[in-house]
């Protein structure tokens, strides 16, 4: 009899840099993978395991279903056995479309519908409530076929009961005016003239700049309006016709871009609204609505106010409230709806009520344990965070109690505050405990400390990664002298990478932001030529406070323009921002590091300059892969060709005809020291450094990654496969080589990706900038960060409407010797972990 496996065997693993490594993955137990950024955590966890896993399980489907399924490709690996199917919640969950809301995408809001439906308080026509009883109840699910009609007791009227699907307002519910989103969009007029001293021929007329619009000056005069005058003097009647003027053809000659001319051309006209609204319509590139959506301002739907339903709809009520009411409770607060709704019903209804409710809980309960209690059931997808989305997702996994399936998990501490990071650990367990098996990515200490098993990556990034150099139990980690991890987890480790600054700043930004989601009345104040860190409780008003307050309001003081309306006063000496986000650095593998810096540039123009390259006539563009004078005819320049295999999935393979170095041979014929462009692209920074010691420009730019902490990756890697911390880092190398001493660089969730290790690179990053006198600003959960900066202000006590409070101020130590707010307890915390370390 075979026994049952109980590990995943992974056997000669060669993704991206893994160093052909054999490794075993226990099974139903929760494994953390850790490491420096860029050791090969994620090419196991998410380029074998996730992939392999998921590819397996999609194989056993039919053909048919296959083909509308995207599979992945297979890994580079020997071989992978007893993998189970797998599920990954990646590190950047895509943005939700306009139409999803908290309620709907952690489905709470379907089992609110049929509350409503079900156990809900109807209106007659005639004004009058019935009140709720399992007769309603039994009509009402009836309706959902449009056969259930309810009697009126006071007046005899007979009228539709609403269903479920009545309150969708996706669906039968949506408000006529708005279509369900519960905003209307208008063109701002405003926006139509760019500048009203500009003539037409000029480009007076903004919306005449989108494509294919910009002949209508030309046609504009053909039909009588004067175009060399600037706008401003151009008469009511010729103002109207730009504006407004009807849509008609016009004879002329037009020329082409080109040079071309076309005689009797029949150009149709128009006017500055309508191109908007024929480039909306016409447009698919999500790069050209986001040009067109500037022209529009988006108002309250004045028919459903907000709400997105029918209005008729809002009658009903449950629990006293009605749907859009309910929908404006936060999460936190159902509970108490909940049982205003159970102390509404008779006897007879409980069955019902608590088979409703069941579900109603089982969606609420991974939620709250997760942190999210402050999230109302209405606010707009599209405007959570990175962290808020992949805990929705999380909980909703959770819900469905599987067991048998491998769940991947990279960094779902992403937004985390430290309080939250217990709700989540039992989250882990709660899927192990059903038969699960659990890997998770992540830098968190208490989350890997609270591991089964940890396996460590390493022992550097990029080339000097890719090889297990721990494995075992967190107690056996701890005593690993091999273990990059192990001093965090046992107390030994060093957190400082800086020596902090206690003495005051001679300057400060002084600002006060009133009204603001919520934050009703805060006075901050930040010093000038420090290392400032925001905390405080997911929800807490750290993004309001300062990217929604701060940032445009220097900005707007700088650029002589009024303060945003939720900031009454700003007081600053600085005249720049520069906002760093982890968002990752282009969309295709076309991006990479020489092309995001200037390096590429100067190579191109150094190797134009070569001999061969002068008498073949190469401009600098030859040396270009995007051109196709420089490019693989093969692959276009992509180094990878994909193919259609019917009935399997696409595969991509590297390039037959250049071997993935993307250029043609005629072009790797020139050579500079005897390296041809490609060869000096597959340097890292390290190997490119020796290289280029006597070109400046470009050596600089080197020293720069290498100073980041990124002299592990190589010139032509690509850039959007780089982690949220690196992105953060090398988008910083544009700003090191100049006096920064009146700009505020703000940081948001720097610590993305990164290795307590990392963040000590990081930290080094900061310093630069300080030294060259900027001001600079992190929001974080990151403690590692926090007891490394000079100033910390901390924001809550929680999130949502108990938020939006100065909780504490001052440096770190002063947080810690008196820890008041529920950051500066773990603060503390943490801190004594590692005192015996100084």
């Amino acid at each position: 009899m075979n026994e049952i496996p109980t590990k995943i065997e992974v056997r000669g693993a060669k993704v991206h840099n893994l160093k052909n490594i054999d490794v075993d993955i226990p099974l139903h137990k929760f494994v953390a993978v850790s490491g420096l950024s860029g050791s090969g955590k994620s090419s196991l966890a998410m380029g074998i395991l996730y992939e392999e896993g998921s590819r397996r399980y999609l194989e056993a489907l039919s053909t048919y279903t296959r083909r509308r399924i995207k599979l992945g490709a297979q890994a580079e690996v020997t071989s992978v056995k007893h993998i189970p199917s797998a599920l990954a919640l990646k590190q950047r969950p895509s943005i939700p479309l306009e139409r999803a809301t908290v309620g709907t995408m952690s489905e709470i809001f379907n089992v609110i519908r049929l509350i409503f439906s079900r156990l809900g308080s109807p209106v007659c026509p005639n004004g009058h409530r019935l009140k709720s009883s399992l007769a309603i109840a039994e009509t009402m699910s009836r309706s959902d076929s449009s056969m259930g009609k309810l009697t009126c007791p006071v007046c005899g009227a007979k009228f539709q009961a609403f269903s479920a699907e009545d309150f969708a307002f996706n669906s039968d519910g949506a408000c006529p005016n708005c279509q369900g989103t519960g905003q209307v969009r208008e063109i701002d007029d405003s926006k139509l003239i760019g500048d009203e001293n500009l003539s037409l021929a000029d480009g007076a007329v903004a919306s005449w700049h989108l494509p294919g619009r910009n002949f209508m000056p030309s046609v504009a005069e053909q039909a009588g309006v004067r175009i060399h005058v600037p706008y401003k003097d151009l008469t009511p009647k010729e103002k109207d016709f730009v504006l407004n003027g009807p849509q008609q053809k016009f004879k002329m000659d037009f020329r082409s871009g080109t040079g071309r001319v076309f005689h009797d051309f029949n150009a149709l006209y128009e006017n500055a609204h309508a191109a908007v609204l024929e480039s909306a319509k016409s447009s698919k590139s999500e790069r050209a609505q986001k040009r067109i959506s500037a022209f529009f301002h988006y108002s309250t739907c004045p028919v459903c106010h907000g709400t997105r339903l029918r209005p008729e709809l809002l009658n009903q009520l449950a629990g006293g409230l009605n749907i859009a009411q309910v929908s404006d409770l936060t999460l936190g607060e159902l509970a108490d709806w909940k049982q205003r709704v159970l102390a509404t019903l008779t006897a007879d209804m409980n069955k019902m009520a608590t088979s409703l409710f069941k579900e109603f809980d089982d969606n609420l309960r991974p939620l709250l344990e997760l942190g999210l209690d402050y999230l109302t059931l209405s606010r707009n997808g599209n405007t959570l965070s990175t962290g808020e989305l992949q805990r929705i997702q999380l909980a909703r996994t959770l819900r469905t109690q599987t067991n048998g399936v491998l769940y991947i998990l990279d960094e779902p501490s992403i937004g985390l505050h430290p309080d939250n990071i217990s709700g989540l650990l039992n989250v882990f367990k709660e899927l192990v405990q059903q038969g699960n098996s659990l890997v998770v990515v992540d830098h968190n200490v208490d989350i890997i400390k609270n591991a089964d098993w940890i396996i460590e990556i390493g022992p550097g990034s990029g080339d000097e990664g890719g090889q297990v150099i721990a494995q075992g139990t967190p107690q056996s980690i701890t005593t690993n002298p091999a273990s990059k991890i192990g001093p965090y987890l046992n107390g030994s480790a060093d957190l400082l990478a800086r020596t902090t600054v206690t003495q005051p700043a001679d300057q400060s930004i002084d600002f006060e932001v009133v009204n603001y989601f919520n934050l009703k009345d805060v006075h901050a104040s930040l010093p000038v030529n420090r290392l400032s860190a925001i905390t405080g409780f997911s929800g807490a008003g750290k993004t309001s406070l300062i990217l929604d307050s701060l940032i445009p309001a220097i900005k707007a003081q700088a650029a002589g323009q009024r303060l945003p309306k939720q900031v009454h006063q700003l007081t600053s000496p600085l005249k720049e921002v520069v906002s760093v986000d982890a968002a990752p650095i282009g969309k295709t593998q076309r991006s990479t590091v020489a092309t995001y810096t200037s390096i590429m540039d100067n190579l191109r123009k150094l190797f134009a300059a070569q001999p061969l390259a002068r008498e073949k006539h190469y401009t600098p563009s030859y040396f270009s892969y995007n051109n196709k004078q420089g490019a693989c005819p093969n692959c276009g320049g992509a180094g990878i060709v994909t193919l259609d295999i019917q009935f399997l999935p696409d595969m991509q393979q590297v390039c037959p005809v250049c071997n993935g170095d993307r250029y043609n041979q005629d072009v790797q014929a020139v050579k500079w020291h005897g390296y041809s462009i490609v060869d000096l692209l597959k340097l890292d920074v390290r190997q490119a450094l020796p290289v280029f010691k006597d070109v400046p420009k470009i050596e600089r730019e080197l020293q720069l990654l290498q100073e980041v902490g990124l002299a592990y990756l190589h010139l032509g890697e690509s850039t959007p496969s780089l982690s949220g911390g690196e992105a953060q880092r090398l988008k910083l190398v544009k700003h090191l080589n100049h006096n920064q001493a009146t700009t505020l660089f703000v940081f948001d969730e720097p610590t993305i990706g990164l290795h307590p290790l990392d963040v000590k690179t990081l930290v080094g990053v900061i310093q630069q900038l300080l030294d060259r006198g900027a001001t600079v600003v992190t929001i974080t959960h990151d403690l590692n960060l926090v007891v490394n900066a000079d100033y910390v202000l901390d924001l809550g006590p929680r999130g949502g409407k108990n938020g939006g409070r100065i909780m504490a101020k001052g440096t770190p130590h002063d947080l810690i010797s008196n820890p008041k707010s529920l950051t500066s307890q773990y603060l503390a915390n943490y801190w004594q972990r590692y005192e015996n370390s100084y």
